[in-house]
């Protein structure tokens, strides 16, 4: 598949988490398609992705809820 940033053959597509907001407004999603391309590193989303993805954050019902730990990150 073609990279659409490098126009180079070796464009895939992997599915990462993302998360959205932070605080009491940060939504996790798994499993999101992103293409990634090997030969210059750049990741990125189909515009389809991206309208679903909006669509899942104002559809809060069906949303499920799970404890996460989160923390902060502390320089060294």
């Amino acid at each position: 598949m073609l990279c659409a940033y490098c126009n180079k053959e070796g464009a895939r597509i992997i599915l990462q988490t993302q998360s959205i907001g932070k605080g009491e407004k940060l939504l996790v999603i798994e499993d999101v398609p992103v293409f990634h391309c090997n030969n210059c590193g750049e990741s990125y989303l189909a515009a389809e992705t991206l309208k679903q993805i909006e669509a899942i954050r104002q559809n809060q019902r069906t949303i499920e809820h799970r404890p996460v730990k989160v923390t902060h990150f502390v320089a060294a």
